[in-house]
């Protein structure tokens, strides 16, 4: 299997240590090629189309922006592309470059778990008639700084009460808060699809850390999925269990007995 990598983060830079040597390629600007080449020794390249032949898989580590520019480029090439960048397919015209891509060459968007689990579940409940999914993100008031929360909530002083800046579509969601609506985007996919699952966004100053919660009601019965994540110690705003999810799924993807 030979994998390239994009996104040189902390997500990244986790990817890359803990694959076993795996990736060859490091996708990045150009105008880093060279500086990044003689500090990993990897093969380092600008654009998508210059991943050297034999490249079975690109990981996009890289956030929105860099899955909408070089991903069809991979897919088109019949290079599957594994992401965390979820959320971006809530833009249609991003959607529909990466679809037709896939489908001209034969490459396959693989998206990630991330910073969330039961999304097996969701899968599964929706072959037969799932009535309701909500996703609720609540993150301390320090972990939105920076997002169009600020505009609604003054972050900058102590709240005494849990605020929801935020309650709409998971589509919405993904588009107003591209950094922080990853999770939800995912848990729409897996399960009614980004414009009828409902998402609430809270500021919780009792919150301990970035905690993430699904309900979901339908045929199969009914569903609670709760988790608080760690960040990273290299980058606290990204979470440990996306990195380990990506691992995860390139271990997978080699193994002779895996989850279906």
């Amino acid at each position: 299997m030979s994998i390239a990598i994009l996104g040189t983060g902390a997500i990244g830079n986790y990817v890359r240590a803990n694959t076993g040597g795996k990736i060859t390629t490091i996708l990045t600007r150009p105008e880093r090629v060279s500086e990044l080449q003689v500090e990993t020794g990897l093969t380092c390249v600008g654009s998508a189309k210059d991943l050297p032949e034999g490249t079975n898989l690109l990981i996009d580590c890289s956030g929105h922006v860099g899955l909408a520019e070089h991903g069809p480029t991979a897919l088109a090439r019949g290079i599957d592309v594994l992401t965390v960048s979820v959320g971006a397919l809530a833009d249609e015209d991003i959607a529909k470059s990466l679809t037709e891509a896939a489908a001209k060459g034969g490459g396959a968007l693989l998206l990630a778990s991330g910073a969330i689990g039961a999304l097996d579940a969701l899968r599964g409940a929706r072959v037969g008639e799932l009535q309701s999914v909500t996703y609720t993100g609540r993150k301390p008031p320090a972990g939105w700084r920076g997002s169009p929360a600020e505009e609604v909530v003054d972050l900058s002083k102590p709240l005494g009460t849990a605020v929801a800046h935020f309650t709409g579509s998971a589509r919405q969601a993904a588009l107003q808060y591209p950094k922080n609506a990853n999770v939800a985007a995912a848990v729409a996919l897996a399960g009614i699809g980004l414009d009828d699952t409902t998402v609430a966004l809270i500021a919780d100053p009792d919150a301990k850390g970035n905690t993430h919660e699904i309900t979901a009601q339908g045929a199969f019965g009914e569903l609670t999925f709760t988790i608080t994540g760690k960040g990273m110690p290299e980058n606290p705003r990204s979470s440990a269990l996306a990195a380990m999810s990506v691992v995860a799924a390139v271990r997978e993807r080699s193994a002779t007995i895996r989850f279906a």
